[in-house]
């Protein structure tokens, strides 16, 4: 599951590593994405909660777990669920970026333009560092990440095998959660949805 909707989210900006509060709406987001998980996932203590250090993404973590059930103090953390790192463009909004770095967005899409910061992550990082990060799960089959857009993105895709563009496009979403099995990618979006 991504994180709850942020300030900066509110403010078109964009945050890679920087961290800005759940707004009340992201408060009540993680709310909705607890229901379903605790709907659909059984028992909490049958599952290992691994989050991203990142604030907004600990800041969800911590109301999911006092809504299913689970301990908090439990939680693991693991950088390789980071959001992408836009380098000196964390922070700032698109129009900001084309004033600071004329050019640098042509020939971009909607999906891609992270990717051109100067001091940032590439894809091909993002892409080893998630790959490892499921690798390391070999042993530990029932797992609730808590993560961010476009490194879900980019996790989803390497799980089910997608190319780069493929796995750009996939939803993001504030609203709902993915359960990656059988290397399949199911959208869980309402309490009638099961694991």
């Amino acid at each position: 599951m991504r994180h709850g909707e942020t300030v900066f989210n509110t403010q078109g900006r964009y945050q890679g590593q920087l961290d800005s509060p759940l707004t009340d709406l992201g408060v009540d987001q993680v709310r909705q994405m607890a229901r379903l998980l605790r709907h659909s996932v059984g028992h909490p203590s049958d599952w290992k909660v691994i989050s991203s250090p990142l604030g907004r993404a600990q800041q969800s973590t911590q109301i999911l777990c006092e809504l299913i059930g689970y301990d908090f103090a439990k939680v693991e953390t693991d950088a390789r669920l980071s959001e992408v790192s836009v380098g000196s463009w964390s922070g700032l909004t698109l129009k900001e970026i084309e004033q600071g770095w004329p050019n640098s967005l042509e020939d971009t899409t909607m999906y891609d333009w992270y990717f051109r910061s100067p001091d940032g992550e590439s894809y091909e990082a993002v892409q080893e560092r998630v790959t490892d990060w499921l690798d390391s799960l070999s042993s530990t089959p029932r797992v609730i990440a808590v993560t961010h857009g476009l490194t879900s993105r980019i996790l989803r895709g390497v799980y089910a095998g997608l190319s780069r563009e493929e796995a750009l496009a996939l939803e993001v979403s504030q609203s709902t959660c993915f359960q990656l099995a059988n290397c399949t990618i199911k959208r869980i979006s309402n309490e009638f949805d099961e694991f």
